[in-house]
């Protein structure tokens, strides 16, 4: 038995030992896609179905539609099928799934046929998946067969295709919430062969079919569009599965381009031809912008510059990322390995020669720490290659401290020169100079060395006796102990100044994220659409596990949406988010409230009521939310909770 089946077989038999939580734990969905009707995914799921069967699982057939074909009605056979429940519409009596009786039988497994179906009215929902949302949150796995022109975000490209406007659609958010999408492909040759031999439509209907939709050209394209969509899915399952493991490896399975955004000029042109490399290969890219202490020297001009080349990426259609970090090489590096990148496309360095031996070569590093993703270097109209050879970026790390000592050696070089304008004891606070400085620059580390260096030299030339380490006046100690003081009071104040300056911008990150991510619920479709946005907005800009709870019909909070499949929270985690829905205030992990909990909980709620909870827990980092974190957490819940009331009215 192949693994696909085996894992199959495994959630049901889970499912089997939790049938008695209704609501504790829900159902799996799995749907056979495919790119038109006759390709076989009904076939293909009642073959599943009754494989899953035979070893044990309850299964049953919910609805099922053969449309007389022989081998499709031969395995509904082997299936026990749930009775249709009879509704009558315009004084005809129509068969529609029967919702109440399944949930009363409870099968492991429900096999329901047509998921973008619209229900005859008169049922308890208007459209099939609202059914089958119902069967999953009762605890049932579902399986069932949808079309690639069914899907709400592809009915604009369905019609350039096809002329067709699709009427009967269900959410992206359904198909993002399956467990397992599997692609039923067939060619399109076989397809139309299939239509002729009248095992797709009755001969009448399957000739006026194949004068319309079913035209090669239509079946080729609606083809590569099922195959794009289930690699992507396939892409988006890798990434959580590298993200679950914490793989760093590059697994160069799909093309992904990151270039890097500057306040350079230069950037334009790297960025055009990210663009077209980017379409050509028909891949995803980067916009990479790494926020450093630099940026305190940019000029006016240059940050103008930075900001035109953020819009221009912006609009070709790059997925635009700032991130903060003193070494920007290693920023970008990280990133890229996360995000699976295989090629990064930057430009010649634009720093001296003197630039480069003093503060190093970003480009040096990127190519040296870059390993096993390629790197592109992109030729400059103002400058040649051959004035950036590659530099040795390993005295970087000794910079601070070869700068300190050769200032303190230029101090009593100096002295020695004029050692009329200098007394022994005044030498003593000049030396304080270079000292204070490579604590600001470099650290307590490079300050306190700097005091070694600079107090070695001041024993060994002027503390009586002279050429000798040893100190006979002890009122010279006093001198020395508060020299190391003040450096190293200067070095934490200065390291103090570093960190302010990284929360300033690291706030200033966060307020353009609420920008993007007010503009991006504002361009929300419905309420389903709100939410999908908003999971995915948290869980990039937080870096965050996210699931959205919000109130049935019965006022118990249900899982709304969440921002990747599998996640769940156990009923002690569900007991703090009824609290912060009855409260109205945030509780969790990092805060006074329920704080042994895993997960951290934000209120949906507006000025009249809480309509909803946001649990988040961080993904990577094990620590609570930080103050300006959970800030602008409530001001996203704000925006989310805003947006939720206006459709419901």
């Amino acid at each position: 038995m192949d693994t696909t089946k085996m894992k199959d077989i495994n959630v049901f038999e889970e499912a089997a030992q939790n049938t008695s939580l209704t609501s504790a734990k829900r159902g799996q969905l799995k749907i056979f896609l495919g790119y038109c009707a006759g390709v076989g995914k009904t076939y293909r799921m009642l073959q599943e179905g009754t494989v899953i069967k035979n070893n044990g699982v309850d299964a049953v057939i919910g609805i099922v539609e053969t449309h007389g074909r022989v081998e499709t009605e031969a395995l509904v056979h082997e299936l026990e099928v749930i009775p249709r429940k009879s509704i009558k519409y315009s004084g005809i009596t129509i068969d529609e799934m029967d919702l109440d009786l399944l949930l009363e039988r409870r099968p492991q497994l429900v096999l329901v046929d047509e998921l973008a179906h619209t229900n005859i009215p008169g049922s308890r929902h208007t459209k099939r998946y609202q059914d089958v949302e119902e069967l999953l949150n009762a605890g049932i796995n579902v399986y069932s067969t949808l079309n690639i022109q069914h899907i709400h975000s592809l009915v604009d490209i369905i019609f350039q295709i096809t002329g067709i406007k699709v009427e009967e659609t269900i959410p992206n958010r359904v198909l993002e919430s399956a467990f397992e999408i599997e692609l039923v492909d067939l060619s399109p040759e076989k397809l139309q062969q299939r239509l002729a031999e009248g095992k797709v439509y009755i001969p009448q209907k399957a000739k006026i079919a194949m004068q319309k939709f079913f035209k090669k050209g239509n079946l080729l394209a609606l083809r590569e569009l099922s195959l794009k969509y289930t690699a992507k899915r396939v892409d988006i399952d890798l990434l959580s599965y590298r993200e679950r493991e914490e793989i760093i490896d590059v697994w160069p399975v799909e093309s992904k381009l990151l270039v890097g955004i500057s306040s350079n000029k230069t950037t334009e042109k790297i960025l055009l031809i990210a663009h077209r490399m980017a379409a050509d290969l028909e891949a995803d890219w980067y916009a990479v912008h790494v926020e450093s202490l630099q940026q305190v020297k940019y000029t006016e001009k240059s940050r103008n510059q930075l900001y035109r080349n953020i819009n221009l990426a912006e609009e070709l259609g790059a997925k635009v990322v700032s991130l903060s970090g003193s070494n920007i090489a290693d920023e970008i590096v990280s990133f890229a390995k996360q995000k699976n990148v295989t090629l990064i496309i930057t430009g010649l360095s634009q720093r001296s020669r003197w630039q480069e031996i003093i503060r190093g070569s970003v480009l040096n590093k990127l190519i040296k720490n870059a390993s096993p993703i390629n790197v592109l270097v992109v030729g400059s109209d103002l400058q040649t290659s051959s004035n950036h050879k590659p530099q040795s970026v390993k005295p970087m790390q000794y910079r601070p401290y070869i700068l300190s000592f050769f200032s303190v050696m230029a101090v009593f070089f100096l002295s020695w020169l004029f050692p009329e304008w200098l007394l022994d004891k005044n030498l003593l606070m000049i030396l304080l100079l270079p000292a204070i400085i490579s604590g600001i620059l470099g650290g307590l580390s490079a300050g306190l060395f700097t005091s070694v260096i600079a107090l070695g030299l001041y024993d060994l030339f002027f503390i009586p006796p002279t050429s000798s380490f040893a100190i006979t006046d002890l009122r010279y100690l006093s001198n020395i102990v508060l020299f190391i003081f003040i450096v190293s009071g200067v070095s934490w104040i200065g390291r103090m100044i570093r960190w302010r300056a990284d929360s300033a911008r690291y706030r200033e990150r966060f307020v353009y994220a609420l920008y993007n991510f007010s503009r991006e619920i504002i361009g929300a479709e419905n309420f389903a659409d709100i939410l999908n946005r908003a999971m995915r907005s948290i869980a990039d800009a937080f870096e965050s596990d996210v699931i959205t709870l919000l109130p049935s019909e019965s006022k118990e909070l249900e899982l709304a949406a969440k921002s990747k499949f599998g996640l769940t929270l156990s009923e002690t985690e569900q007991a703090v988010a009824i609290w912060v829905y009855k409260n109205g205030h945030h509780a969790g992990k990092g805060t006074s409230t329920l704080s042994s909990a895993k997960w951290y909980y934000v209120p949906l709620k507006t000025r009249e009521s809480v309509l909803g909870v946001i649990c988040l827990m961080k993904t990577h980092i094990d620590k609570p939310f930080s103050p300006e974190q959970r800030r602008l957490l409530e001001a996203f819940a704000g925006v989310i909770a805003l947006s939720l009331a206006k459709t419901t009215k």
